[in-house]
Formats: C-alpha cells, structure tokens, sequence
C-alpha cells in the first residue's frame, strides 16, 4: 500500500495508508522531540510529558474518563518517549476512528496538566526509574549509552534523574509542551481501513492546533564524535546471579547511505540464532544465554551495540570471543550464501511485521519526521539487495575499532573491568 501524504491547514503533515485487508485502523500522532532536547534542570520532562497526556482534558476530566472510552472497544493504546521523539497511538476497530481522532487530538491539545495530577504522577515516575534501574536487562542500555555518547544529552537517561523528576515545576513542563507540541514538529499518521471522512476529520481536530506567531522551540547539542573514548567503561556493581554485558561503538545517521550495509551486518554479526555471534558465543562455547547486535541511528550519529548475560567467570571469555568475531567481519568478506541469507531475513521480517497497521503507522511516521521521506518496504528492500560482501566488510573496518569502542557492565565485581587487557590490544 502506497501512504498517501497531506498537508493540514495549520502545515502539520497527515499520512494516509489505507490497507482493505483489515477491519481495523491505528492512529499515531508523533512529535519531534524526546530527551536530547532537554537541560539538566529538566531532564526527563518529555517523558513525564508523555505521562500527563493521559491524566484528562476539559471534556475528559481524569484517566479513567480516557481510557475507559477505548477499553470499551478493546483498543490498544500507549505512548513512548525516545531520544528525538515521542509518540501515542490508538489501535481500534475502524468503526470507531472518530472516537479515535477526537480522544487523541483532545488529549495533545487540551490536557489539563493539573498540580495534583503532576505530584502524583512523579512518584509513579520515580518507581519506572527504579523498576528499570532494578533490572539489569534494561538497565545496561542506559550505562552503555552514558560511556559511548560522554557530555552529550544522547548519554542521559529519558526518564530523568530522580531529583528533577521529584522537583521539575508545573510551569517548566508546560512551556515544554508548549514549545515543542507544534504543528511544524508534528506528523499523524492512520493506517489500515479508512472510513470516508478520515482526511476532514484530521483537519477538524488536529488541523486546528495553532503554530505559534513566534517558535520556542531549540534544536538539540549535536554530537561529535570523538577519535577515542576516553571513560569507555560504565560499571555498576550489584548483586545477580548474571551479569549483563554491553558493547557499542558508533553508529550511522538516518540519512547515510551505508544504513542498508549495517542493518545487514548486525543481522549476520547478531541478529538471529545462525548469527556468528550466537553460534560461536553461546552454541559452541557456551558463554553466555543470551546474545544479539542491533544498530540504531539518530540524526547525527547512531549506535551499534552487542548485548549478551552471562556469568561472572565466563565475561573475559566471552569478550574475547565477541570481539574476534567483530574483527573477523572487518578482516575477511562474509560469504555470499550468508549475506544473501541475511537479506531474506530482513525481507521476511519486514513483510510479518507490515501486516500490522500499527508497524505501518510507525514506520512512515518516523520516515517523515526525520527525513521527510515516505519510502515503501519493497523500495527499503530493493536498497539493501544491492549490498555487497565488500559493503559489509568496509563499514564493519569503519566502525570495528578498540579506541572507539565502550563498554557497560553490571554484575558482582568489586572494580571496573580492564577493557584494553581483556580485548588484549
């Protein structure tokens, strides 16, 4: 299905995917803004932002007058709060996009923000810190990025520190909102069976939210990398039975061209259970339960990360293990049955996961607010056949360097680990 794209009356981009095969519909409204664009003073307001959406409006006085609306028809419906953008979004059966329209756009343009409702929800938000930072699963994403992205808000927690979060005014949060919840930085995106009437309907609701005479709104700190890190290790000692073990180097911007090549090569590297990495770490060596590579980009950088749990005497060993198989990519080309394998994958991926509307809906969505673009899935995939074995191999020596290379591990050791002795360079 070809997205149809629209431009409100107020300059806020629509995008359109009508799909016939389905008696349901998803509903994203997203925003370009998330923790990069924050201070210290407010670290962590677009997330708590995100929470106060759904505390009720002037004709939705609380949540429970929110949610109950949709739980009625069994929709699914969140929010999430990213680095560079924050989205909500409504899965419901198509009969009742307008109930969908109107609940979404009332609660971006007329939640209350009320002072009880804000004191509540901070101590709700100080328990989501401490449930991630209790879970060493989740938590060494965070130490990971704090090592790879040193005196830039990319290395800062999304959800904030606690002081701010249990001290931040009701003004600051406001005028966040206010100076980032505008129609130049937003999209809305409805995908799967679309009623006659979508289109007027997202110009009566989210078409009439105003952009200001005068924007606010700041771009963020750019992050330059540098030739080497100089802490690229991030510990934290805690008792666990596994430790979680992270490494990353830099990553690629959403608009580099080799974007196709890296997504290839955490596939082959770590992506699925015939990766080198989950052969040769867990299969065959038995280091670790758990292992996989991802890469993810921002506008000005990105991440390439490897996540593996394991035990605690097996971490020098497994270490070793994952960076020969980093070196081993940037040293000798990947054969072409495997590349060729590593495509299919994707390409199978991709097509499981577009037949939900709400994948739909995220992936223009994102496309548009970062690179104002509305590439199809086939036209995404025809990009990453044209791959090559020496493709791979170039970006894997681009990015597959020890000085660059950081570090986050959480476990029961008593002191940091020598990163240096243990990749033995």
């Amino acid at each position: 299905m070809k997205p149809i794209s629209h431009k409100l009356k107020n300059g806020m981009q629509a995008i359109l995917i009508p799909h016939t095969g389905t008696n349901s519909m998803t509903l994203m409204a997203l925003t370009r803004v998330g923790s990069r664009y924050e201070h210290k003073s407010i670290n962590g307001v677009s997330h708590f932002i995100e929470h106060l959406m759904f505390k009720g409006t002037k004709r939705r006085p609380n949540t429970l007058a929110l949610t109950k609306e949709l739980d009625r028809y069994g929709a699914e419906f969140n929010a999430f709060t990213s680095k560079d953008m924050t989205a909500y979004y409504i899965k419901i059966d198509a009969t009742k996009t307008t109930l969908a329209i109107d609940l979404l756009s009332d609660m971006l343009m007329h939640s209350k923000f009320d002072p009880k409702e804000i004191n509540r929800e901070r101590g709700v938000i100080v328990e989501e810190i401490n449930m991630y930072e209790d879970n060493p699963r989740m938590h060494i994403e965070d130490l990971l990025e704090g090592a790879l992205f040193p005196g830039n808000t990319l290395g800062w927690n999304i959800a904030g520190p606690r002081e701010v979060i249990r001290s931040v005014p009701r003004k600051d949060l406001v005028d966040y909102r206010d100076r980032y919840y505008i129609p130049s930085r937003m999209t809305v995106v409805v995908a799967g069976k679309l009623p006659a009437g979508t289109l007027a309907l997202l110009q009566k609701t989210f078409g009439s939210i105003r952009e200001p005479k005068k924007r606010q709104d700041q771009p963020f700190t750019k992050f330059l990398s540098p030739p080497k890190l100089l802490q690229p290790v991030a510990f934290q000692a805690k008792k666990t039975e596994q430790v979680q073990l992270g490494l990353a180097v830099h990553g690629l911007s959403y608009e580099d061209s080799r974007i196709p090549a890296i997504n290839l090569l955490a596939t082959i590297l770590g992506g699925t259970m015939s990766s080198r990495l989950f052969i040769q770490v867990r299969e065959r060596r038995g280091l670790c339960y758990s292992i996989h590579a991802n890469h993810e980009s921002y506008e000005d950088t990105g991440i390439f990360s490897i996540l593996a749990g394991l035990k605690k005497t097996r971490v020098p060993d497994a270490i070793r293990v994952i960076w020969q198989e980093m070196m081993r990519m940037a040293q000798k080309p990947v054969g072409t049955d495997e590349l060729q394998r590593a495509k299919d994958h994707l390409r199978g991926k991709l097509t499981l996961a577009f037949e939900d509307s709400s994948t739909q809906a995220g992936w223009y969505g994102k496309q548009w607010v970062f690179q104002k673009k509305l590439l199809t899935p086939e036209e995404r995939l025809r990009h990453i056949d044209r791959v090559t074995t020496k493709d791979i191999q170039k970006i894997a020596k681009h990015l597959f360097r020890p000085e660059r290379l950081a570090m986050g591990i959480i476990g029961p050791f008593n002191k940091p680990l020598n990163l240096k002795k243990l990749l033995r360079v």
